[in-house]
């Protein structure tokens, strides 16, 4: 048997006059004429060492052995088709798995919109999301355990690229029945003798150091913090009347019973930005399209407009209202 003499030409044209019936379709189909077809069919049984069809007055018949190789034979095209569209996708970055790291309060924000998005635009694509601290996910990217991840500060490393995506308000998170619930814009000087809840605990350095930072800025010192370990445990605190909470836009969406969102003067400069971290040599198409849809759903947002915050907490206090009215036995 002489493997060598047998291509994937061969194959097809042995396929086709089985699938259609009879060399005269088959030629139609694979838009030849019939002696060229009835060629290098004969050269496939040469090769074989078998008769694969009997020509037939009205068709060709497969043999015994033909249907055994017309088995064997679509089984290898399927394969080839597989091999051929599968690689043509990854080099697209249609296929494969994105790791991506994020932090904990990330599930509020733009991440999950980002995610959704990339997994509808590119199905064939795998998406596998790991919660870790700044240090772990920088450390998870040098050693390629990660493809890309989020965090909080932009921070300048030789082998990894930045790119700050998103910026958002820091607003005040604070109990509808507290004396400052009314104002529309509270200041860093205004909160800093209440009691704060701040996150995270832990790891070191994050979020909580950067809100403490902004209070140093100003030359204050909040008289008393609470430190826990995440925003969803903060605002369930300040919920319940103890303290007050710093916390992003994208923590908004948070809405407890009781809980008001006011945001910090601008004057403060309370801001803090959401960036997406990778490899600096990572050409990887499946990278460049992930992060297509990263800049299309999370573009760079200046600070949000006061007037906004003020509606949004206008709003905030008519659904207060009207909650104490239906509670009202009378």
């Amino acid at each position: 048997m002489n493997l060598s003499a047998i291509d994937l030409r061969h194959l097809r044209y042995f396929v086709a006059v089985v699938e259609q019936g009879s060399f005269r379709a088959a030629a139609l189909k694979l838009h030849i004429s019939q002696p060229p077809l009835t060629r290098q069919i004969q050269q496939l049984e040469g090769a074989a060492q078998a008769t694969l069809l009997i020509r037939k007055p009205r068709g060709a018949e497969l043999t015994e052995a033909g249907r055994v190789f017309y088995r064997e034979a679509r089984n290898i095209l399927m394969l080839m088709d597989r091999a051929i569209t599968h690689t043509h996708l990854t080099a697209s970055g249609q296929v494969g798995r994105v790791d991506v790291g994020i932090f904990g309060s990330a599930v509020f924000g733009a991440i999950p919109r980002i995610t959704r998005a990339f997994q509808n635009r590119y199905p064939r694509a795998e998406v596998a999301l790991y919660t870790m601290g700044r240090v772990e996910l920088l450390q998870a990217l040098r050693e390629r355990r990660l493809t890309v991840g989020f965090n909080r500060f932009f921070q300048r490393e030789p082998d990894l690229t930045w790119e700050r995506v998103q910026t958002e308000r820091i607003n005040v998170a604070l109990d509808r029945t507290h004396p400052l619930a009314s104002e529309r814009v509270l200041s860093l000087a205004k909160i800093a003798s209440a009691p704060l809840v701040l996150y995270p605990r832990a790891p070191r350095p994050s979020y909580i150091d950067h809100v403490l930072t902004l209070f140093r800025r100003r030359n204050l010192v909040p008289k008393q913090v609470l430190e826990v370990d995440d925003v969803p445990t903060a605002v369930a605190l300040v919920a319940s009347g103890i303290g007050l909470s710093l916390v992003p836009d994208s923590a908004r969406s948070l809405q407890l019973p009781n809980v008001l969102y006011v945001p910090l003067d601008k004057k403060d400069h309370a801001v803090v930005d959401l960036c997406v971290i990778h490899r600096t040599d990572d050409d990887s198409a499946l990278l460049g399209r992930f992060l297509e849809v990263v800049r299309e759903l999370a573009p760079n947002q200046p600070l949000a407009r006061a007037g906004a915050h003020q509606a949004s907490h206008q709003s905030q206090r008519r659904t207060g209202e009207k909650e104490e009215k239906s509670d009202d036995p009378s």
